[in-house]
């Protein structure tokens, strides 16, 4: 077989029946963008060609008869100038042929840049029990030629240089990740090696402690009901994560929502360690979605806020539908002065609902009251409306 590896686009019998014919050189050379090349293609003696006859290829397409020269009468030369960035990691082929197209012998070409620093490095623990790091490829990220990426950690005043070994890759951005013996209270320091036949950059080191960066499985058996027969509220109820009581921290919670068919969510921040919630406020007779999520907070006396777990899987609920929606009767018209109080109380008890949104309790109560008492009132009118006729 020949000695370079980069002629993916050759068959089997084409490789095996050009063995030893002649040989390219320099093998395999390692080149910076826009660099120049001369390579050299020498025939075996007893083969009886002539070099004047041979022509090269670069990655299959033929190159100009002005780039050669005919060096003996067993070599022709080629020069390439102003090379670009190699198409494929594993290298370009650079390839001679014989008079009847035959292959007698090619180099792999690999031409891109050393690698720049890798940046953005940041790292987070699933439960205390893990961690997982992630960066981004320094500068613009192409470099043509195969590039390592290494994530390295220590303990920062003692123990021994470690390498993380579960790598992934997507684009731009890397990934590693430790699933196991991760130390408690000592801080880490953590950094990327990005290295490549041209040359090597580290990315700055991060100290981190494993408390400082918790996050944890999402709250579980999200719950939404409905409350009685309000219209425009419903009660969302959860579970901690188990790892709250694990670990002995603190949690905080945000829940968000959105109407069926809308991609548009609205949050509600103002939950703190409560493990339920009312939202008020909402459209009736309509579906919601909704999803809670947990950031630990407080972890043995730690003052850094923790990470927001994902969002627990959509829970679905509906909101009661109106009656006056429902019977497809309009309202009695009543005369203008109760019209106007009507409106009045509908104003005023909006701004309340307003100013009382989210998970505060404030003016709750009153407002629930005053709804049930309101719609109790509307049925009763219905009622001697509906026997008067």
């Amino acid at each position: 077989m020949f000695p370079f590896m980069c002629l993916l686009l050759l068959t089997p019998h084409v490789l095996l029946s050009s063995t030893h014919l002649a040989e390219v050189s320099p093998q395999d050379p390692v080149l910076r963008i826009g660099s120049s090349l001369t390579a050299t293609c020498m025939l075996r003696p007893e083969l009886g060609l002539h070099a004047s006859t041979l022509y090269w290829t670069l990655n299959g397409m033929r190159l100009s008869s002005s780039t050669y020269r005919l060096e003996s009468s067993d070599v022709l030369s080629v020069t390439l100038h102003n090379l670009n960035g190699s198409r494929q990691q594993t290298g370009d082929n650079l390839v001679c042929h014989g008079a009847d197209g035959g292959l007698l012998a090619g180099s792999c070409l690999y031409v891109g840049m050393p690698p720049e620093k890798p940046v953005n490095l940041t790292c987070w623990s699933r439960n205390t029990k893990d961690l997982s790091c992630k960066w981004r490829v320094g500068g613009p990220g192409e470099i043509h030629i195969q590039t390592k990426y290494t994530l390295k950690y220590k303990l920062r005043w003692h123990g021994r240089e470690k390498e993380c070994e579960n790598y992934s890759a997507a684009k731009q951005q890397h990934s590693c990740y430790i699933p196991r013996n991760v130390a408690l209270f000592t801080p880490y320091e953590i950094w990327v090696e990005a290295t490549n036949q041209l040359g090597s950059a580290t990315s700055d080191v991060i100290t981190l402690d494993i408390l400082d960066v918790v996050t944890t499985d999402p709250p579980a058996n999200v719950q939404v009901s409905r409350v009685g027969d309000l219209e425009d509220q419903l009660t969302v109820r959860w579970a901690s994560p188990p790892e709250l009581k694990d670990i002995l921290f603190k949690a905080k919670y945000q829940i968000r929502y959105r109407l069926e068919g809308s991609a548009d969510w609205k949050v509600v921040d103002d939950i703190g360690n409560l493990t339920s919630c009312r939202l008020a406020g909402l459209q009736p007779g309509t579906v919601y979605f909704v999803q809670v999520r947990c950031n630990p907070v407080g972890i043995f006396g730690s003052r850094k806020p923790g990470i927001w777990s994902d969002w627990s899987h959509p829970t679905a609920a509906s909101t009661p539908s109106s009656e006056r929606l429902q019977s497809g009767s309009c309202d009695p018209k009543p005369g203008e002065q109760n019209s106007t109080l009507r409106r009045e109380l509908k104003q005023f008890f909006g701004w309340v609902r307003k100013h009382a949104y989210g998970c505060s309790g404030m003016s709750i109560k009153l407002y629930d009251q005053w709804r049930v008492w309101l719609q109790k009132s509307q049925k009763t009118r219905n009622q001697v409306d509906s026997t008067g006729q």
